[in-house]
């Protein structure tokens, strides 16, 4: 073995860290501390999943650990070898890799095997191994005969496995993840997180994985939790998650069968136990013993009002049709829905199923070559249709468009300027313009002591804020939401679920194309469905995920609480499985459909 290997080969523990301080400095001169006196440590082949709201810190530190960044105090070591010494700069970096957030950023070749070929040529491997390498790797992967293409032609859960098979071939110890499958489709999540497995069991590497996905967490050993850069908790995904009260004061929530764990004991005063919290198993074993042992509190049962829905349809496809290239499969092909006003209607299907091709022809950035789009005119009393130049300003005036990343659709000098650049644009005086931005402002949770500040200087979540109220101050009839909520922690996604509901109950049309199965199951009237740009199915969640429908022939996963209902079904076979709100899942189980109590 080379002397230069051996250390990295015999290691024990793959990261060390003590007392880390890491400060970023900002225009006014004023260090922001991201990581606070953080000490931990990580054994060889462990997997730990690294918690916490936005700017709590989470990326700064697989960035340190890394070697991305330096903390600024502190001792930090990985594969026993120290961060601070120069001399092992290379040898750590040579056995860490790290798949970030958004597979875009990091994909630099223009094939797929250039691609993939471009770490291990960086760390001088040779050929014919470095070809070897390259091969294995999309094998793993299972895009081996993707080799040849352009990066650009695949879909986003291919792209996150490129990125991954990148990694791979560089032969890391230590895999850091961060965020990386928050824009990936549930079946695509899961086949990226059976390969994370396999490549453990294979490989015996250590992975680190940055997640705001709870029922994700549970997968690892051990759960590190952090706030305002400091370690609030540490430990085994049960002792984390039991400590029910710190989690939600943190911003985070728990997995749904846990949350139904808890609202079920709630409804019925009991307290559950650490060991509760270890297996869904475990809290289903729980959830049973408390309906047959305790009496549940009438008085804490809600009555919730149903939504009612308008008749009148806004905005309707008819026969759509799109390809970007004749040789290829149509990008859409013969999809019609309609929505209705007040109503949220969720897009969803596996990456490159045609979603986003679909909402772009809602707004008129792309224009239908078969089919028609159109939008009601209160104004004119009639549909317009974006295939008409004479009539786009109006349909973009009537519909208004969120991006998967909205941050990236600010540009202005200060937030005030962002916010009324649209309603300038359609031609509202500044009096107006006025208006539209402060009423905007509320409906996202902004105050207006952030109008004159930079958009560019704001948190993540704050930027996506603004981005968000430059498109309610257009006041747009039909608000298309393209994953709003994709990369926030739980607190901001909760933040982001409540304002659409708001704008809903205001009278605003929702087209909301979203990758998780709960929220939009629970948030919407109706469900679009598509499958390589073919409409599957359209209608009601309940209908969705019904007996009748075969979700599972769409690539769709069932939501993670209605898989703890299935469980449930089994000794209490009246209930019903398509329920997506934890609190009427409960209220279900312990006052039961009728309101006839299930708990003696």
């Amino acid at each position: 073995m080379d002397p230069k290997e051996r250390d990295i080969a015999e290691y024990e523990q793959t990261v060390k860290a003590e007392e880390l301080l890491f400060s970023y400095s900002t225009n006014s001169g004023k260090n922001v501390v991201a990581v606070d006196h953080a000490s931990f440590s990580i054994k060889k082949g462990e997997y730990v999943a690294i918690l916490g709201r936005n700017g709590s810190g989470k990326s700064t530190l697989a960035k340190m650990i890394d070697l991305l960044e330096f903390p600024d105090k502190g001792k930090l070591s990985v594969f026993e070898l120290s961060a601070d010494d120069d001399a092992n700069f290379w040898k750590i970096r040579t056995h860490c890799g790290m798949v970030f957030q958004n597979p875009d950023n990091q994909i630099v070749g223009t094939t797929v095997e250039e691609d993939v070929a471009f770490g291990p040529e960086n760390l001088s491997v040779p050929l014919p191994e470095l070809a070897q390498r390259v091969e294995k790797a999309l094998g793993y992967v299972g895009l081996l005969e993707k080799a040849d293409k352009q990066p650009s032609s695949l879909s986003g859960g291919q792209k996150q496995k490129l990125a991954i098979a990148g990694v791979l071939a560089m032969q890391p110890q230590l895999l850091i993840l961060d965020e990386s499958t928050s824009m990936l489709d549930p079946k695509a999540r899961d086949e990226f997180l059976h390969l994370v497995a396999r490549m453990r069991q294979d490989k015996g590497i250590t992975v680190i994985h940055i997640t705001h996905d709870m029922h994700e967490a549970y997968l690892a050993d051990r759960v590190i939790v952090l706030e305002k850069g400091k370690i609030r908790l540490n430990g085994t995904p049960s002792e984390v998650f039991s400590q029910v009260d710190t989690i939600r004061a943190l911003g985070l929530e728990l997995p749904k069968w846990a949350e139904l764990l808890c609202e079920v004991a709630r409804l019925c005063d009991v307290v559950p136990e650490t060991s509760d919290f270890t297996s869904e198993e475990n809290a289903i074993k729980k959830i049973k013993e408390i309906l047959k042992t305790k009496t549940a509190d009438l008085s804490k049962r809600a009555v919730k009002e149903p939504h009612e829905v308008s008749d009148q349809v806004i905005l309707k496809t008819t026969s759509l049709s799109h390809s970007y290239d004749k040789k290829e499969q149509k990008a859409l092909s013969d999809v019609s829905f309609d929505v209705k006003k007040g109503e949220i209607v969720a897009v969803i299907g596996h990456s490159g199923s045609g979603k986003t091709t679909l909402i772009s022809h809602l707004n008129g950035i792309l224009r239908p070559l078969e089919g028609k789009v159109e939008v009601w005119s209160e104004e004119e009393k009639k549909y317009i249709s974006t295939d008409k130049n004479s009539e786009i300003k109006m349909i973009r005036k009537h519909v208004g468009l969120l991006f998967q990343y909205p941050e990236y659709q600010l540009f202005e000098e200060t937030v005030e300027k962002d916010i009324q650049f649209g309603p300038k644009k359609m031609g509202y005086d500044e009096k107006e313009c006025e208006r539209l931005m402060l009423e905007s402002l509320p409906l996202v949770g902004l105050s207006e002591d952030v109008l004159k500040r930079s958009p560019f200087e704001l948190s993540g979540g704050q930027k996506r804020r603004v981005a968000f109220a430059g498109i309610l101050a257009m006041n747009p009839d039909v608000l298309i939401l393209d994953e709003p909520a994709a990369g926030l922690d739980p607190a901001g996604q909760k933040e982001i679920f409540g304002y659409i509901e708001t704008l809903r109950a205001k009278g605003k049309s929702i087209v909301l194309v979203s990758h998780d199965m709960d929220e939009a199951a629970r948030i919407a009237d109706r469900v679009l469905v598509l499958k390589k740009g073919k409409q599957e199915f359209f209608g009601t969640p309940k209908k969705l995920f019904s007996k009748e429908t075969d979700y599972f022939a769409m690539r769709l996963d069932r939501p993670c609480l209605m898989q703890t209902m299935v469980k449930m079904k089994e000794e209490y076979p009246d209930i019903d499985t398509t329920v997506f709100d934890v609190s009427e899942a409960a209220e279900q189980l312990v006052f039961g459909k009728d309101g006839e109590v299930i708990a003696p």
